[in-house]
């Protein structure tokens, strides 16, 4: 005999518990962890924006909108983004097309109202609610966002179609500008009427369609930001109250071993002058610093050469005696690590052997005549088309 899933993905919700539920049981069940659907969450909802007002939203300068129409028959889709003029929705067809308005909430008192419902939720982590206007067959194709968000239905009917399976693939179609999935198989689908709502955490493939005639949808959601926005944001704000006196110092330098090497006692140097780098594992920090420290106060760099050699004609011009100059915008270093070393030359990384990427740290003219591995050539082919080093044949005295 089954056994019951432990977790219902659909309940019915009521003027009391719009979630079906306590928010605590909620949060601790669902949120960020599973999706859900629930009947009647609004009972008896009225949409707060008529569509009309919002079409009228839309054409104004400061409103972030977008129409989205869909040719079914040849599968293209055309995105315009708003300022929204009149005739824009005049040329519309009678189906396949949505309207999309961000931030409806800081412009309409009613739809803010919306957000006293989702109070349990901390302010700041709420974004905006979004208002979509559909008619029959319009949306904005399969898709997966990167924030939780609750999708309550205001007018009509929308079909909703999620996948649960937790290997489905969220590779992005390469031919149109809206970010949709490639491939999208569901495992659950709804019709969803006015005063349902389907919650979603990130991460799910979902695919919402306007079924048999004019369909709002009032999306709710949360902000997500990026690790990358996060660090970005965060050394932004530290690089605007930190001293320019306060500088990577080495007063207890010694000869360098080999050229070039950024070795541990730098790497100690700079935990100590960052004290968030701690954090980082010592690849990540090598890493960093080597694309750091070789782009920093450049003036220029090299220009990629407009015919990239080939392998054997590099190959030829070293056997011929050529040397390899490097450029003098090309800035170098490297450093070790578990497989070999790291060759940094303006910021990018080349793989390399330690010995290779100390002589072309420590010389500025490289006789490569002799015999490379395939991995070294490669390096020193990558290099070459990159622009840092340049073939030169010495003219005979």
């Amino acid at each position: 005999m089954t056994k019951p899933a432990p977790f219902p993905i659909e309940v019915r919700g009521s003027a009391r518990q719009p979630l079906g539920m306590p928010p605590a049981q909620f949060l601790r069940d669902y949120w960020q962890k599973r999706p859900l659907l629930i009947r009647n969450a609004f009972p008896g909802f009225v949409p707060p924006v008529e569509p009309d007002d919002l079409a009228g939203l839309a054409c104004e300068d400061g409103a972030l909108s977008r129409l989205i129409v869909h040719d079914e028959k040849r599968d293209r889709w055309t995105v315009k983004t708003g300022p929204l003029a009149e005739a824009d929705f005049a040329g519309t067809p009678p189906g396949n097309w949505t309207l999309l308005v961000q931030d409806v909430d800081k412009w309409d008192a009613d739809v803010a109202q919306l957000l006293e419902h989702f109070r349990f939720l901390p302010s700041w982590r709420v974004d905006d609610v979004m208002v979509s206007y559909a008619e029959p067959g319009g949306g904005v194709g399969a898709h997966v966002d990167q924030y939780d968000v609750f999708l309550l239905q205001g007018l009509g009917q929308r079909h909703w179609a999620i996948s649960t399976d937790p290997d489905a693939p969220k590779d992005f179609r390469p031919d149109i500008e809206l970010k949709q999935l490639a491939q999208f198989e569901p495992t659950h689908e709804w019709l969803l009427e006015p005063g349902d709502m389907l919650y979603l955490p990130p991460g799910v493939p979902h695919d919402g369609v306007a079924f048999g005639g004019p369909c709002m949808t009032f999306s709710v959601g949360m902000r997500a930001p990026s690790q990358a926005e996060l660090t970005g944001d965060l050394a932004d704000y530290l690089a605007e109250r930190l001293s320019e006196e306060q500088r990577y110092a080495d007063p207890d330098l010694a000869p360098a071993r080999a050229a070039g090497e950024i070795d541990k006692a730098a790497l100690a140097r700079l935990k100590s002058a960052l004290p968030f780098a701690v954090a980082l594992d010592e690849a990540s920090l090598r890493d960093w610093f080597g694309r750091f420290i070789t782009r920093y106060r450049n003036a220029q760099a090299p220009v990629p050469l407009d015919k990239p050699l080939t392998a054997a004609a590099l190959r030829r011009q070293l056997d011929a005696g050529a040397h390899l100059l490097r450029h003098p915008w090309s800035r170098m270093a490297w450093s070790r690590g578990k497989d070999g070393a790291t060759l940094y030359a303006c910021g990018h990384a080349y793989p390399a052997t330690p010995a290779l990427a100390e002589a072309l740290c420590g010389q500025r003219a490289y006789a490569g005549g002799h015999d490379h591995s395939d991995a070294e050539a490669g390096t020193l082919l990558a290099l070459v088309n990159d622009g840092h080093l340049l073939p030169h044949k010495p003219r005979r005295r």
